[in-house]
């Protein structure tokens, strides 16, 4: 498939990003971290998202959605990049409804999908254990309870996990800590007796969660696909997310060298505009070659998400190592060259920085990825 964007797409592209830049511009992420908004959103913007139809593009439309595919998410999070837009976005509208889209049995998609869609089910997927993302080391337990299971142990990092009604938690029922088989997806509602949350400050000002299971009981309707047999729907379903975050991130990239090039053009040392400056022209030049190779990784990563979902891995991992590595290099150039001014609090550019980190760590960062790669193509 041709790395264009047909016409629906690019339509759906420019209304996001009229409404995004009018409805969450940065100032709005500045207003949430300053007055220290409850789950790190606007509950009101994110209503308004949803009956824009973005909490609902991967949600077909018998259960309320557009189905409108993985490059339409990926065209929405790009501009949700370029504002710093704060939402649930990829833990719900993307992680939630691809894997209740994909595993869920008739009645969990008819209980759970139209509140996505509709942006009143706030989902989160509760993955990791560690410090660093190893999606295959479980070691919370899910073990055999009258007609249920029952779910004991701790997760880390967990986006959207303060704010979440319903968490999508891997557990073990079976084999080693580090097997992939013996993996089992459970739904777990965020009140449920014996699940506690704690909200953990991160420099991007998003919401993160550590989530501790003490015994919590659920019947064998919680089950999201087999019982063992997990993992592989969870490393799809984390694909599809590392490829809408690869896109978040080179939005940030770009925005972050479009303002660099609008300071370039204006901003004047010993008597001249700076942009003049060979050196700086060399750095931007390479940077530009950079973002139009992240463009093309992960819209090639979107479209076989669409065409093939089962066999995207390879090039999402591409797209996330990719995506993670510019958006650092870009948001690193844009201090650079902000000079002291982007140092400063009361520049923007200091927030597309922060947001890079986060998000370069989140679901894996470019070593990880780059480790996935070696492994799939055998080297």
């Amino acid at each position: 498939m041709a790395l264009v964007l047909n016409e629906d797409q690019e339509m759906l592209r420019d209304a996001a990003r009229g409404f995004l830049r009018r409805r969450s511009p940065v100032s709005e992420l500045r207003r949430v971290r300053d007055e220290q908004v409850e789950g790190g959103f606007s509950r009101d913007i994110w209503r308004e998202m949803a009956e824009q139809g973005f909490a609902g593009v991967l949600v077909s439309e018998e259960y309320g959605g557009s189905g409108f595919g993985h490059v339409a998410a990926g065209l929405i999070a790009n501009e949700m990049g370029r504002t710093l837009a704060p939402s649930p976005f990829l833990s719900s509208a993307v992680l939630g409804a691809a894997t209740l889209g994909r595993a869920g049995t008739d009645g969990q998609k008819g209980e759970y999908l139209p509140g996505i869609a509709g942006g009143e089910l706030i989902t989160a997927m509760a993955v990791d254990e560690g410090d660093k993302h190893k999606p295959e080391h479980v070691t919370l337990k899910a073990e055999k309870s009258g007609n249920g299971f029952k779910l004991t142990g701790a997760k880390t990092f967990v986006a959207d996990g303060g704010a979440a009604d319903l968490l999508i938690v891997s557990a073990r029922t079976a084999g080693a800590d580090e097997d992939q088989q013996g993996v089992t997806l459970f739904l777990v509602p965020a009140d449920a007796k014996g699940v506690t949350i704690n909200t953990t400050p991160t420099v991007d000002n998003r919401n993160y969660a550590d989530i501790t299971l003490d015994g919590v009981e659920v019947d064998g309707d919680a089950v999201l696909g087999e019982v063992d047999n997990g993992f592989v729907l969870l490393e799809s379903v984390l694909n599809a997310g590392r490829s809408v975050l690869a896109a978040e991130m080179e939005g940030l990239a770009k925005e972050s060298f479009d303002m660099t090039v609008d300071y370039l053009k204006t901003r004047k040392q010993f008597g001249k505009i700076i942009g003049t400056f060979q050196g700086l022209q060399h750095r931007a030049a390479h940077l530009w070659t950079e973002l139009e190779l992240v463009e093309s990784a992960v819209l090639k990563a979107l479209q076989t998400l669409d065409e093939n979902f089962d066999g995207a891995g390879a090039i999402a991992a591409l797209a996330k190592a990719k995506a993670g590595s510019v958006a650092r290099l870009a948001t690193q150039e844009a201090i650079q060259m902000h000079g002291g001014i982007g140092m400063t609090d009361e520049h923007d550019i200091g927030f597309y920085m922060k947001r890079a980190r986060a998000a370069d760590e989140l679901f894996g960062d470019a070593d990880f990825h780059a480790g996935r790669i070696a492994m799939l193509r055998g080297y």
